[in-house]
């Protein structure tokens, strides 16, 4: 069992949802991502997202885009970050640490490589933002190879035969977008939240999370009453 089922089979066997909390590796320096993966764990988090810095974040708001430009301002990139989740592993061996980012990077240092090193370190997953399902397959095998799970994303606007398709690639857990929009955006709709995890647990039997535009406690208990965990990152960025 992966480390991210067994961490959702954990928490549903004590009723809980996940707290996936997200923050930018390398802002403001590497030495400090470190630290506070293991504070986020301490306070609470269940799993653990880092953003990989990237030139062009566009599913980004203003306060995550300008933490990619202090982590690029300290030449930070995917072997440093990987060396953060070894030592981080160090001394957790337990808390799923996924990445969420652009292809670019990881085409960059090649997919074998970077799946590689990133099996080696204990990373556990991969969100590539800005890779088309059509295109998600040769990642995904070779992914599979060493351990590494693909998280996909559902959108808004995705259709029934769109949610089928990314329900039949994805591993580890679902990621909903709570909003038409940025991370950080404008309020959500809950009822639209509601309907589209309704939606997405037709074709899927994996966690569903909800993220994007989740602001507060009270925002975040409501979207976990209907899903399986909340990903929350701007307002920790901030």
């Amino acid at each position: 069992m992966s480390r991210i089922a067994k961490r959702f089979s954990e928490l549903a066997s004590k009723n809980r949802k996940a707290l996936i909390t997200y923050i930018v590796a390398g802002d403001p320096s590497l030495d400090v991502t470190e630290i506070l993966m293991h504070k986020m764990v301490a306070a609470g988090a269940d799993l653990l997202e880092l953003g990989v810095p990237f030139s062009d974040p566009i599913a980004e708001g203003a306060i995550i885009q300008a933490a990619h430009d202090r982590a690029l301002s300290n030449s930070v990139d995917l072997i440093k970050i990987l060396d953060t989740v070894n030592r981080f592993r160090r001394e957790d061996k337990d808390t799923p640490v996924l990445l969420m980012g652009y292809v670019n990077p990881i085409e960059k240092m090649g997919y074998e490589t970077f799946a590689r090193a990133a099996s080696t370190v204990g990373l556990d997953a991969v969100l590539t933002v800005d890779l088309p399902l059509e295109e998600v397959n040769y990642s995904s095998n070779l992914f599979d190879q060493f351990g590494l799970e693909t998280i996909l994303l559902v959108a808004p606007t995705s259709l029934d035969e769109r949610v089928h398709k990314i329900a039949s690639k994805a591993k580890g857990f679902l990621y909903s977008i709570a909003l038409v929009g940025v991370t950080g955006d404008k309020n959500l709709d809950f009822r639209q939240v509601k309907n589209q995890v309704i939606s997405i647990r037709r074709f899927s039997d994996l966690p569903i999370v909800v993220g994007f535009g989740i602001k507060d406690p009270d925002t975040a208990k409501l979207i976990a009453s209907i899903s399986d965990g909340v990903v929350i990152g701007s307002i920790i960025v901030d």
